[in-house]
């Protein structure tokens, strides 16, 4: 599959592709918090309508359009892509659990206004973790927790300023369609999301009659056979956790296990049965398998291997290492660390271009960062292109992607 890559303003290098020419776009712009001081993460282009239009215009009829956005500022994306000329579709929620609360300490601020030390009363956390409290500092892993000084510090002690980041939303939406679904699905290839490519692994959803002289008929409807019923997982949600927020639920859930609820339904006409007696039919309300909640949505976050593969690709040529060893990732090369910031996780881009995505399309990303939409595309097997404005990042998404481009045929992925 070909991948092409553009550096510049989104802006001015969509306005050079051609009408009707993409197939989805799935992308993860700045929210526009000023992250980490970056300067493109605080420039207003999310928000810009013409981005969007430039995106409406490429992407062909039906096509679907995901953005991701921060929780404080999603709104004014999603107002800039339906005033675009988008359709709102739905919002996907990203959840995981590997946040930390970004809060002030509104006790050691009233201290340090007043001029007042704080004396430290223990050391908690463990080394190499990531915990964090309002109530103390960070020590290489560990933290001193300190006790107010001042009666207003004491006061205000436990409170703060941020809740813990746990979620980011996407819009879902879809370019008008030409017709009814079926019309542009026939004429464009898009407007449909692949329901069944998308399935969560498992047992997916079936109804089992029970009690019934011909077990291929109920409510006057034949049924297929019981064992063509649908068995590819289940139905896919607008809910993705990471495994960190899969565990915290499946404490909080416990093991749970499908069941059947058994409906009573008379029979006044003869229409269904061949008597008039009151029938119960049972009906099959999940799958009969068991585990917790997190069964129904899961995605792995990105591991440093991942963010890092490709990036040390020039070190194995120069040392003249074979496909073989590239494959295996040898740890005596040296690594070139990918350092962008908000980098997403495969899984979760593999299963969003998949979902929206006909076989075969083309996949565009007018805010590349270091690549993850592209190689999840290239993974997937389709065509990518990607647009960023920054000279650093482009390169890291260019050996990113060339990395899958020339491992994943060779492994089968």
């Amino acid at each position: 599959m070909t991948h092409t890559l553009h550096l510049g303003d989104c802006r001015a290098v969509l306005a050079t592709f051609d009408d009707n020419s993409v197939d989805s776009i799935v992308c993860d712009p700045p929210y526009e918090l000023g992250f980490m001081g970056k300067s493109w993460d605080n420039s207003g282009i999310a928000y810009d309508v013409t981005v969007w239009r430039q995106c409406l215009r490429v992407l062909k009829p039906g096509g679907h359009l995901i953005a991701f956005g921060g929780s404080r500022t999603y709104h004014r994306l999603a107002v800039a892509i339906e005033d675009a000329g988008f359709e709102i579709r739905d919002q996907i929620q990203w959840i995981y659990g590997s946040g930390f609360p970004k809060s002030l300490d509104v006790s050691k601020a009233m201290d340090k206004q007043a001029g007042a030390v704080r004396n430290v009363v223990g050391i908690a956390g463990k080394s190499g973790s990531k915990r964090n409290s309002m109530a103390g500092d960070y020590k290489g892993g560990e933290y001193s927790e300190t006790a107010p000084a001042t009666d207003l510090a004491k006061q205000w002690q436990g409170w703060g300023t941020a809740l813990k980041p746990a979620h980011e939303p996407a819009v879902l939406a879809r370019k008008p369609l030409c017709g009814t679904v079926a019309d542009n699905v026939t004429a464009w290839g898009v407007g449909a999301l692949n329901i069944d490519g998308t399935r969560v692994d498992g047992p997916g959803w079936y109804r089992k009659d029970e009690g019934i002289g011909d077990p291929g008929m109920w409510a006057g409807k034949k049924q297929q056979p019981f064992a063509d019923m649908h068995t590819a997982g289940r139905w896919p949600a607008n809910v993705i956790f990471d495994e960190e927020a899969a565990q915290v639920l499946d404490e909080q859930s416990g093991s749970l296990r499908d069941g059947y609820i058994k409906n009573k339904r008379t029979n006044t006409n003869g229409m269904f049965f061949n008597n008039h007696d009151t029938q119960t039919i049972t009906t099959a309300t999940g799958n009969s398998d068991s585990g917790g909640a997190s069964r129904f949505f899961y995605t792995a976050k990105a591991s440093k291997s991942e963010r890092e593969a490709g990036l040390y690709y020039d070190e194995w040529q120069s040392a003249g290492v074979g496909t073989s060893e590239v494959i295996n990732k040898g740890s005596g090369f040296p690594q070139r660390a990918n350092h962008h910031p908000t980098v997403k996780p495969l899984s979760l881009m593999r299963y969003l271009v998949r979902l929206v995505t006909p076989p075969g399309g083309t996949v565009l990303d007018p805010f590349m960062g270091s690549g993850s939409t592209g190689c999840a595309a290239i993974l997937e097997r389709f065509h990518f292109i990607g647009i960023d404005i920054t000279p650093e990042y482009v390169a890291i998404a260019q050996k990113r992607i060339d990395y899958y481009a020339v491992i994943s045929p060779l492994e089968g992925i």
